[in-house]
């Protein structure tokens, strides 16, 4: 009697009769048989490290025994590639595996379809619409034991427990899984591969073909937009297809991208509404994430506005009750490849950042309120964690040092309308490290947006935004803007004397730092008299051991020094140095400052015993306190080859100008006013060992620049001239 298996109609009822499928061993394999998504890409460039990896670690079958099983995982963030990776992988080596599956493992249900449709494939002709998917993944599972040497490839697996069952199951065959979980694969799998971004050369190779524009021409805009994206495969897909599609060029849709951000993470580059972008491909990852811990959303809307590459993770601490909250939160976004965790640091890739930071009302985790919490959250962070006393407290510089990538990124993405009261602190301190460390032109830059912001917050009068004025006016005067500096100087001087009153320590800084103007401008005959007052005002207000006080005697003597008034400048010197090794200690750096003064005054006076030893301690203080870097380190540097020089040891001193005069334009600038000097001195030092023929052009250069920078009645430019003259009436 013959039996029928199928579908069964009777009236109104449909049976679905029990599927009969052939046991799993009768059923044979096609060799080469597989189900990879889509072709193998041409355009496929920069993972030859990684496809050597997958190659040596799912070794051939024939090195190893029937037997045994590789399972390797591959991890990385969403669009990173690593889909990409496996297909080729999977396309490269068919012909060494009998069968091939791919398979969907974002979910159990997904695994379970694909199994079935394995099932389906090898048992052509039957109907196996009528069975369960997990019967036939069940069945699928039997015959996969029973013909060895496939490939199964599990895509996009969001947890191990998911693939447990199966890959216990399975013994002798290859599993390749790829995952944007990191963690957790050590029970099923060797050592995971994890996936980074593309290097710019091969990021940039993808971009041109995937634009099919690849003219040399266009390389430099290419490798920019390339490098804008981070490098991110799926990112460059979107960008290279939808220059294609548009006819469009690099530097417009790096235009767009930086305009309409939200728009072009969104956008697929062929037009496809249902293809996958950048914004839904985190998305899911931030559900997912969300749904475990919000705080850990939270902390990278927060990272988004510190630059990428090693974030402080104590900069993270604080904003949960738990003390522990925090460090699982990283760990989870690390667990995601969101994130890379280190010890100290945490680093984030650019466009994670890019997407953080902008609103899209259709992103519960992108809201216009949460981003505008989490940057002023991170504002809020950066300021707590600013060391005291910028100018003066060396041991801070390197927390400075760590924190000021982060701090400039954060200024950078912020429009100064969005400044907060902490933004401007944050600005305030920050010009006065950088102005400290000769970064002049940034500090500048940050110390206009403190004057207008603080105004803005508090108004013309508020001391805050006085300080943030007098800040400005320090700028211009660091810078060598003279012309800027010295009318700031003076109106805030004015504004503190009416608002704040004569004896207030803040107006004494004003009257300080206008006489320090006054005289780098040459007019000693204000500078001196403002000078007196303010030491004998700060004297009677703050005391003879006050730090503001020995400032103004140092800078008192200086003027001396200037006017030429040595019998006055000495003893006020000496005495300066005697008090700040007393009260500030030999390490400080106004005692650095001291102890070059005082050397300085030495060589003035012809005492190079003295002033030689001096300047050489002083150096050495400034190297070992400061860094080789530091202005004020290669202000010792270039007195001590003057001190040379007036020795007559031109062979110290001739190196030791060039190396200051190559220090100074690489950190300050080639218009600082003290790389003037230093191209002035080396000058006088080729003309003492009668090299005019370098002499002379260095001096002229010298001249032109003075007078460009600093205009003809400066007294720098005066006595680059009356050199100049003199050099050429030389009689060598």
């Amino acid at each position: 009697m013959d039996i029928n298996h199928g579908t069964v109609i009777t009236g109104d009822t449909t049976v679905h009769a029990t599927l009969a499928l052939p046991p799993p061993t009768e059923v044979p394999g096609s060799l080469g048989m597989h189900n990879l998504p889509r072709p193998a890409s041409h355009r496929f460039v920069g993972r030859e490290r990684e496809i050597a990896g997958l190659e040596q670690a799912l070794q051939p079958r024939n090195e190893r025994t029937a037997t045994q099983v590789v399972t390797q995982a591959m991890s990385g963030l969403g669009g990173v590639g690593k889909t990409t990776l496996a297909l080729h992988y999977a396309h490269s080596h068919r012909l060494n595996y009998t069968t091939i599956w791919w398979i969907n493992a974002e979910t159990p249900e997904a695994i379970t379809d694909s199994l079935a449709q394995l099932t389906t494939r090898v048992n052509p002709g039957t109907d196996t619409g009528t069975a369960a998917g997990d019967v036939l993944a069940q069945w699928a599972l039997a015959w996969l034991d029973t013909h060895p040497g496939w490939l199964l490839v599990f895509d996009n697996s969001t947890h191990p427990d998911h693939l447990a069952p199966y890959l216990a199951r399975l013994t002798n065959g290859d599993h390749l899984i790829t995952s944007r979980l990191t963690h957790d694969w050590d029970a099923l799998a060797g050592q995971p591969l994890h996936l980074d971004v593309l290097p710019l050369p091969a990021a940039t190779s993808l971009l041109c073909q995937l634009a099919g524009r690849n003219d040399p021409a266009e390389h430099p805009a290419a490798r920019e937009l390339a490098d804008e994206l981070g490098h991110l495969p799926l990112a460059l897909e979107q960008a290279g297809t939808h220059i294609r599609r548009t006819r469009g060029t690099y530097s417009g849709y790096l235009e767009r991208f930086r305009t309409q951000t939200a728009r072009m993470l969104d956008t697929p580059g062929n037009g496809d509404p249902h293809r996958t972008t950048i914004g839904r491909t985190w998305r899911i990852t931030l559900d997912t994430i969300a749904e475990r811990d919000a705080l850990a959303v939270q902390l990278l809307q927060i990272m988004a506005w510190f630059a990428p590459h090693d974030i402080p993770r104590d900069l993270l601490d604080g904003l949960a009750d738990d003390p522990g909250a925090e460090a699982d939160a990283l760990a989870l976004l690390n667990d995601f490849s969101m994130i890379t965790l280190n010890e100290s640091t945490a680093s984030t890739h650019r466009l994670v950042q890019a997407v953080a930071r902008t609103p899209d009302p259709h992103d519960p985790h992108r809201t216009e309120q949460a981003i505008q919490q989490a940057q002023s959250t991170a504002a809020a962070q950066i300021l707590y964690a600013l060391p005291n006393d910028p100018e003066t407290n060396t041991t801070g510089w390197p927390r400075w040092r760590a924190l000021l990538p982060h701090i400039n990124a954060h200024l950078a993405h912020t429009h100064p309308d969005t400044d907060t009261t902490s933004t401007d602190h944050i600005l305030y301190n920050t010009t006065q490290f950088m102005l400290n460390q000769g970064q002049l032109s940034q500090a500048t830059i940050y110390a206009e947006r403190s004057s207008t912001t603080s105004t803005r917050l508090h108004g013309e009068d508020h001391p805050s935004a006085l300080s943030s004025r007098n800040n400005l006016a320090n700028s211009y005067r660091s810078a060598g803007d003279l012309g800027r500096a010295i009318p700031l100087f003076e109106q805030t001087l004015a504004d503190r004397l009416r608002v704040l009153g004569e004896d207030h320590p803040d107006t004494l800084t004003s009257r300080n730092n206008l006489a320090s103007a006054y005289e780098s401008a040459g007019d000693l005959a204000r500078a001196i008299p403002l000078y007196q007052q303010t030491l004998t005002d700060r004297l009677r207000v703050l005391g003879e051991d006050h730090p503001d006080t020995l400032i103004s005697r140092n800078n008192l003597a200086s003027a001396y020094d200037s006017a030429g008034d040595l019998a006055r400048a000495i003893p006020l010197f000496e005495q300066t140095l005697a008090d700040r090794l007393r009260v500030l200690g030999e390490d400080h750096p106004d005692t650095l400052i001291s102890r070059n003064n005082l050397a300085y005054v030495y060589r003035s006076a012809g005492d190079l015993a003295r002033a030689i030893p001096l300047h050489q301690q002083t150096l050495t203080g400034s190297v070992r306190v400061l860094g080789e870097d530091h202005p004020s380190t290669l202000t010792s540097r270039n007195n001590l080859a003057s001190a040379y020089e007036s020795a007559g040891d031109l062979a110290r001193a001739i190196p030791l100008h060039q190396q200051t005069l190559t220090d100074r334009l690489r950190v300050l600038g080639e218009d600082h006013p003290s790389t003037l000097t230093s191209r002035n001195n080396l000058a006088s030092a080729y003309e003492s060992a009668g090299d005019l023929a370098r002499a002379i052009p260095l001096y002229q250069q010298t001249l032109t620049d003075s007078v460009r920078l600093l205009g003809e009645d400066h007294p720098t430019t005066h006595v680059v001239r009356d050199n100049l003259q003199q050099a050429r009436s030389s009689p060598h």
